[in-house]
């Protein structure tokens, strides 16, 4: 960075520019001045201002604090004849260096001799940078900024230099057809899957047939019976199970692994080996202090996680205590979650519903989403036109009435048979609806609301198009337009009886697809995991950009198999970071703000040093796992050595922590603020790290099971790139080389 005073020195500028005549006109806003960084007064290198909104333009950018007081003044060119240029009225306007002021004066603008005038709005704002706000906002003057380097570098570097790179030996020399290196994707398949296909199947509808409730239904919709009368043989029988014996203390040691969870005794009970039935897990101290008591052979810490293992979230940290904590002192029903989707139809509630389970399941949570759609076509079909969704037609309001019961009674079963948090995704559009699930769910769990609200008719009319292009209610029908006519009259017939959220607990989210602005409105909602739940929501948006995973370059102890370590880059290790350059280069040659994440590992920064024009973050989240003692070890030599270890490690590797170090999910705990910066950028992000960190990474994006997190293929020198967008999920990847030596995997 600017050599006299390091990252920190650095004037981030917002200038925001408002008129809605302007978005008439055939002219697009620029920003001139003084300074080499505004044009130097020539109108031709002005800066132009993006288009943000209909009549909102914008520009960032940053300037060392250095520099002289800028003038600055903003001109309308024509969009085909840049020589024609319209200077606003009025004096220069001028910037201080290191300040933190915000400007709010109009510019005006004469269009022609007349008196035609144009005034814009115009907010000016500026502040002195931390690192992660030059992450955020870099977009020009590369100029300033220095190349990074391995050791003693600052958190965010950008290396904009091309002096010093070889004409032929760096990334500008090898020439990269990025389609040529493309390989076969094993998890993901590259067509577009339907959100709510991936949802649970209908066990009341594929099991039990579809009549068996019916009663049970009208008397809940129609009669007002107290909660849902139907017994439930599946809680029944994994209660018959366990009831009746209890475990003996041969029994209790068998559960245990070594090293599952830090003591070289003792490890995590799991759900398959162990339930306990006849404790009752309650607020009373006297029904605490004999659970205690019935396992006080047990260490303390362990104590708890024998006792309400029932419950318990497969994670570790927070999670867990989180959880251990709301089953001592919570009420029972607060125990079980039920998020509740509310709003009319392309909303995005499956888009959310599907985002929310997935990181709910990466981090520890059993939880399932159950799509009432899913249930209506399978007991009335695909081919239900708008007609079936009118308000007064009494015969499809009950359809609809009754197949979402059904969901909800198997979402009651589930949490019955140790599901914690349930995702019930439906419109839920009246009263009527939501008073019938929670007398359902009296007793048996916590309901929160969930309300998507979208005003934007650009948004609406995309979500429309995309839900006539991807629901199966649609896939039968030949015209599309047709079908956009027909999804436009069901939606006209849903606003018609539309009643929004005013009852219990709920978030509602307003006009925050697009990750600029909304509003996040929460009521009545307090504990560990909605809060998480909260947190996630608001960082989420639907802005498409891919995410590029990928391990470091070779390292030298992946050529001697060692693990852990810090070593340098191996020869195979160097030449793939200047290919993985070209290729970033390449692929993100229009992405101004994309950024390079790496871990504080040389390897990592080493893989990311030849790559150019990006801003470069290093996260001490992305190390890799720690080996603790095993550290710089092969595992022929764990394996002689430390037997016990090694054999430990095989039997769980998911929970197995290496003594003083780390389990896959420690990891997955540490990697959580990762996964809401990368669900919050807006820009591409390219992130180097390692094999255990990328397998957690992948998992969440991939919605994989946590026990096959340590078991999932991350090679060397391959790319494995996530678009997120309104689709979902997509992956692809390109594998620039082969490793020239087999790799230790942690």
């Amino acid at each position: 960075m600017a050599s006299s005073g390091g990252i920190s020195d650095q004037l981030f500028v917002s200038v925001k520019l408002e008129s809605p005549r302007l978005a008439e006109l055939d002219l697009d806003p620029h920003l001139f001045g003084s300074h080499p960084v505004a044009g130097s007064w020539d109108p031709c290198k002005a800066l132009p201002l993006e288009r943000a909104a209909a009549a909102l333009w914008d520009l960032s950018c940053v300037v060392p604090s250095q520099h002289e007081p800028l003038d600055f003044k903003f001109v309308l060119k024509q969009k085909n004849d840049s020589s024609q240029c319209i200077v606003e009225e009025g004096p220069n306007r001028s910037l201080g260096c290191q300040s933190n002021e915000v400007e709010m004066r109009s510019a005006v603008f004469k269009l022609d001799e007349g008196n035609d005038v144009l005034e814009c709005k115009i907010q000016v704002e500026t502040e002195m940078l931390s690192p992660f706000d030059l992450a955020a906002s870099w977009r020009t003057h590369q100029e300033y900024l220095q190349p990074s380097t391995v050791r003693g570098a600052h958190d965010v570097t950008i290396n904009t230099g091309l002096e010093g790179r070889d004409k032929n030996g760096f990334a500008s020399g090898l020439e990269l057809d990025l389609e040529k290196y493309v390989v076969p994707t094993p998890n993901m398949g590259s067509g577009v899957v339907y959100a709510a296909n991936l949802t649970e199947n209908p066990r009341s509808l594929l099991q039990t047939g579809s009549s068996s409730n019916n009663d049970t239904t009208k008397d809940i919709l129609y009669n007002s019976t107290k909660g849902d009368s139907s017994p439930n043989h599946y809680a029944k029988t994994m209660k018959g199970a366990t009831e009746g014996h209890e475990p003996s203390l041969e029994e209790h040691r068998a559960m245990f692994v070594d090293r599952g969870v830090g003591s070289p005794n003792f490890g995590r009970p799991t759900k398959e080996t162990f339930s306990v039935s006849n404790f009752k897990l309650d607020s009373e101290a006297k029904g605490r202090k004999n659970a205690l008591e019935a396992f006080s052979f047990l260490p303390i810490d362990k104590v708890g996680e024998s006792c309400y293992q029932q419950d318990m979230p497969a994670a570790e940290g927070a999670v867990a205590a989180a959880a251990v904590a709301d089953q001592m002192y919570g009420p029972k029903e607060d125990r079980k979650l039920a998020i509740v989707l509310v709003g009319l139809p392309a909303r995005g509630k499956t888009f959310t519903a599907a985002k929310l389970t997935r990181y709910l399941r990466w981090l520890g949570h059993e939880t399932k989403h159950f799509n009432v759609g899913k249930y209506r076509r399978l007991k009335h079909g695909t081919n239900q036109t708008a007609d079936f969704f009118r308000g007064d037609n009494r015969e499809g309001v009950e359809a609809r009435n009754e197949v979402a019961a059904l969901a909800m009674e198997d979402m009651l079963s589930w949490m019955q048979e140790g599901g914690q948090v349930g995702i019930f995704d439906a419109t839920n559009s009246t009263r009527i609806r939501r008073n019938m699930l929670m007398k359902m769910a009296e007793g048996k769990c916590k309901i929160i609301f969930l309300e998507t609200i979208c005003n934007d008719k650009h948004v609406l009319e995309r979500n429309i198009r995309l839900k006539v292009q991807q629901s199966p209610d649609y896939a039968e029908q030949t015209d599309f337009e047709a079908g956009v006519q027909d999804f436009k009259e069901r939606l006209a017939y849903y606003e018609k009886v539309y009643e929004p959220v005013e009852e219990g607990s709920y978030i509602k989210m307003v006009d925050m697809v697009s990750g600029k602005g909304g509003q996040l409105q929460i009521n009545d909602i307090s504990g560990y995991l909605p809060g998480r739940i909260v947190f996630f929501l608001v960082n989420c948006h639907l802005t498409p950009r891919p995410i590029l995973l990928t391990r470091h370059g070779e390292s030298m102890d992946n050529v001697g198999g060692r693990i852990g370590g810090d070593s340098s880059l191996s020869e195979a290790g160097q030449l793939y970071s200047r290919k993985l350059a070209s290729f970033v280069e390449k692929r993100l040659k229009s992405e101004r703000t994309a950024s390079i994440w790496t871990s504080t590992l040389q390897r990592t920064i080493l893989t990311a040093h030849p790559i150019i024009g990006f801003p470069k973050i290093q996260w001490r989240a992305l190390d890799e796992i720690n080996a603790g003692v095993c550290d710089g070890m092969t595992y022929d030599e764990i394996k002689k050595s430390k037997p016990e270890e090694y054999e430990s490690r095989k039997k769980d590797k998911l929970r197995y922590r290496y003594p003083r170090g780390e389990s896959y999910l420690d990891v997955i705990q540490r990697l959580e603020p990762v996964i809401i910066e990368l669900e919050r950028q807006r820009a591409p992000v390219v992130v180097i790290a390692h094999q255990a960190v990328l397998r957690a990474l992948y998992a969440y994006f991939a919605d994989k099971p946590l026990e096959e997190v340590p078991n999932i293929e991350i090679p060397l020198h391959t790319i494995i790139e996530i678009q997120m967008g309104v689709a979902g999920v997509q992956e692809k990847r390109y594998k620039l080389m082969d490793a020239v030596h087999p790799t230790a995997g942690l």
